[in-house]
Formats: C-alpha cells, structure tokens, sequence
C-alpha cells in the first residue's frame, strides 16, 4: 500500500503539469458553441467546455443534431434529393461553410437492379446532386469529393423493395 501511497504522490504532479500545457486550436467556430478545437489534424472538432463550464458534444456526433443524419436516401431511378433530407443536406453545408478546413467524400449508391455500368453513372449523378446543393449552401468544392459505388456496397441484401430502398443513397462520409 506504501508503494501505490508513493507512486501516485509522484504521478499527480506530472499529470497536473501535463493537463496544463496542453494549448487549444485558436480557432473557435461559432456552428459549435463556444466549443475549442483540441488541435486535430482532420478538422473534427472534439469536447470541450464552453464559457459556462457545461460540456458539449461535437455537433457531428450529437444524435440530436441534423449532422448524425450522414445518408440521403433516393427514389428509384431518380437522382433528386427528396425533400425530408433538404434539411440535413442543408445543415451539412452549414458546418462545411463554417469549417473551411473540413472535407467529406460523398458516396454514391443503387441498387442491384440495372446494369453494373448504369448503377455506377446513377450512384455518381446521386453523389453530384448532393454535392451541388452543398456547394449552393455555402461549401467549397475543395472540401467535397464525389465517388459512386454503383450496386457494389449494398447494406441490404435482400431483393425486395425494402433492401432496394436502403441501398439508394448517399453516405455523408467525414474526413
């Protein structure tokens, strides 16, 4: 019990000096509330307190926030943004116009029905609609990459139109 008693009289110290030399980003978008970049290389911002002390979330993680919401689903054979989703594409945009050193990668998806060569052509046309109304929004194309899987990355394997209708979609993809 001596050994532990000691060891942690000479760890405290250290890890008080530690916590304290710890310098936050500068830079602290308004889109998060106050909330401090810990420096991260990605542009993700991490938890943090605000100017009352109470903790919040990274707004890209708060399941009550718009920006959980990452999959734009679609009609078959159908490329417009439906408009339950306006919402979330929209909040999307916001962040990226407020975090200029934030980017994603837009994933295109469709279902199995249709040629391989024409699912690619949707998924991408998919990915394109999206990026296009975010970049209306306010985002950089710098910050915004476009990919299309096509019929390649189901995440429902079923042949119905259930499975179908959750393969048509974008994914909203963070980096």
């Amino acid at each position: 019990m001596k050994f532990f008693t000691k060891l942690s009289v000479a760890v405290l110290p250290l890890a008080l000096l530690a916590a304290c030399a710890s310098t936050p980003d500068e830079q602290a978008s308004s889109a998060n509330g106050g909330v401090q970049s810990m420096g991260s290389s990605d542009g993700a911002q991490s938890m943090g307190a605000d100017t009352s002390g109470a903790m919040q979330m990274n707004p890209l993680d708060d399941p009550n926030s718009l920006l959980s919401k990452r999959v734009i689903y679609f009609d078959f054979d159908k490329a417009d943004i439906r408009p339950e989703f306006r919402d979330i594409v929209q909040a999307h945009a916001a962040y990226l116009s407020q975090n200029g050193n934030v980017s994603v990668t837009l994933e295109g998806h469709a279902d199995e029905r249709g040629s391989r060569e024409y699912n690619i052509g949707l998924g991408e046309r998919r990915a394109i609609a999206v990026k296009n109304v975010l970049m209306l929004q306010g985002a950089g194309g710098s910050q915004i990459e476009t990919v299309s899987y096509g019929e390649e990355r189901p995440v429902a394997m079923g042949h119905d139109d259930q499975s179908w209708s959750q393969n048509r979609r974008v994914e909203i993809v963070y980096r």
